[in-house]
């Protein structure tokens, strides 16, 4: 699977930091095995899941040795089933166990991350809404896991603090109000989107008239996200956020909102059981 470069920056980057946390000074128990012993091996998955993150485990193994041979069964985005091989490895059993760890950990969480994005984004596949991450992300693990939301099925919000204005409540009185807040940004940076955090219709109200880009229903009611939708008619996009469940999430997407955002895609992800197994 061919990555865009800067994706592929982002896996090596990750991976020579995962290796130097894990191998230090090298792997003493892979030495208790002959150099030149021989071995093969299975990777398989426990549960179900949705895959992500084979560039990662490609890019361990060829860090730790690459003469390694893998031979992926699956790519990034194809859900699998309980006890499905996912790779097989054949190579120097001393490589095979070293890369071992720092490559399922990889693979495991950014599945996780795969996976509930997945299982969120089904709940709300027959409605328009679009379901967004935030920035609740892993350290250092950002890129990987905005990657594995996309190949569960959901969208990035921005990346980080320097690619689009998200302008909360402190922001806001800090900068005096709404529209000075909104002046302020297309100043700065007129060619980045604006996006304001409103608690209430009245602020709804000032940030459409200050010409807010997107905007942010935080903790909306139901009745108050349905009337935010009919008085926005297009004029903005909307983006629910705040205290959203997977109860709540379908009567929350069926108000019309454009966006939902949810930080436990990336922060409440479970890392998906995996095992390797040498025959």
């Amino acid at each position: 699977m061919n990555y865009p470069e800067h994706l592929q920056q982002t896996i090596t980057s990750n991976v020579i930091a995962a290796l130097a946390e894990d191998l230090g000074t090298g792997d003493i128990t892979a030495q208790l095995i002959p150099e030149h012993t021989l071995a093969k091996a299975r990777v398989i998955t426990r549960e179900d899941a949705t895959i992500c993150g084979i560039g990662w485990v490609r890019e361990v193994f060829l860090k730790v040795d690459p003469k390694v041979e893998i031979d992926f069964l699956t790519e990034d985005g194809n859900q699998v089933r309980a006890n499905q091989t996912l790779f097989t490895l054949s190579g120097a059993a001393r490589s095979l166990l070293t890369a071992e760890r720092c490559a399922l950990n990889f693979l495991q969480t950014l599945s996780g991350t795969a996976s509930l994005c997945s299982h969120y984004a089904r709940l709300v596949a027959d409605t328009q809404v679009k379901l967004l991450d935030t920035r609740k992300t892993i350290p250092g693990l950002r890129i990987a896991q905005k990657y594995a939301v996309t190949c569960g099925g959901c969208f990035n919000h921005r990346i980080g603090l320097y690619d689009a204005f998200l302008i909360k409540e402190n922001h806001i009185a800090a900068c005096g109000s709404i529209r000075q807040s909104i002046e302020n940004a297309r100043l700065i940076a007129p060619d980045k989107p604006v996006e304001v955090e409103v608690e209430n219709l009245q602020e709804l109200d000032q940030a459409l008239k200050a010409g807010a880009d997107i905007i942010m229903l935080d903790n909306f009611n139901l009745d108050d996200l349905r009337i935010a939708v009919a008085t926005t008619n297009g004029r903005a996009k909307l983006e629910a956020s705040g205290g959203i469940t997977e109860a709540s999430l379908l009567t929350i997407a069926e108000t019309g909102v454009d966006y939902i955002s949810i930080g436990a895609l990336t922060k409440d992800c479970k890392a998906v059981d995996l095992s390797m197994r040498f025959d």
